[in-house]
């Protein structure tokens, strides 16, 4: 299994980014309000073809996705780029759907019986991008799995720290203080300052 320093060390490299990317995503939602930012907002409003139009209303109640010809005119003619995966929803001869994204949201609504449509996109920058990644809004199952490893890292970083740290307390004197402080620290603001 190897040493408790070896399970420090590797631990320690495989989260390091992360640990990082974390620590500065973690000061940058604790002063959100603090930093200011202009979201971009692109509207577009158009008419989609009646020839897509009719082959796709016809299967509406057995698809919640864009057809391809669809999804291809709208990046063509209109640069409006429709991820493959995204799923939306019929209501009163609407599809709605919903782009969600780190940093950012979109929406796409069409009126499938005169065929307009309006598209909006807001870019909220690369800020809220990474504070985003942080709390794994909107961001998929595989970084919500990689969020999950790197925790899992980040728990065996600190208890081999930990472990590491009670072996040195022989021989360092304030070792013991200072661990004891720091999780006294954090406990003693949650109990008084936090409501």
């Amino acid at each position: 299994m190897g040493s408790i320093r070896q399970w420090h060390w590797i631990s320690a490299s495989l989260c390091m980014a992360g640990m990082f990317l974390f620590s500065i995503t973690g000061i940058t939602l604790n002063h959100a309000a603090d930093i200011a930012s202009t979201p971009q907002r692109i509207s577009i409003e158009g008419e989609v073809p009646n020839t897509l139009l009719q082959k796709w209303v016809s299967k509406e109640t057995s698809t919640s996705h864009l057809p391809s010809a669809l999804n291809q005119w709208l990046k063509q003619v209109h640069d409006i780029e429709i991820y493959k995966r995204a799923v939306g929803e019929w209501e009163d001869g609407e599809f709605y759907l919903p782009l969600a994204r780190p940093g950012g949201d979109a929406w796409l609504a069409i009126d499938t019986e005169s065929g307009e449509f309006i598209y909006e996109d807001t870019d909220r920058g690369w800020i809220a991008f990474f504070n985003d990644l942080h709390k794994g809004r909107d961001t998929g199952s595989a970084w919500a799995w990689f969020i999950d490893v790197f925790a899992g890292g980040c728990v065996i970083f600190s208890i081999t720290g930990l472990v590491l740290l009670w072996r040195q307390t022989s021989s360092r004197q304030s070792t013991g203080p200072l661990a004891v402080l720091g999780v006294l620290i954090p406990l003693v603001l949650i109990l008084l300052f936090v409501h």
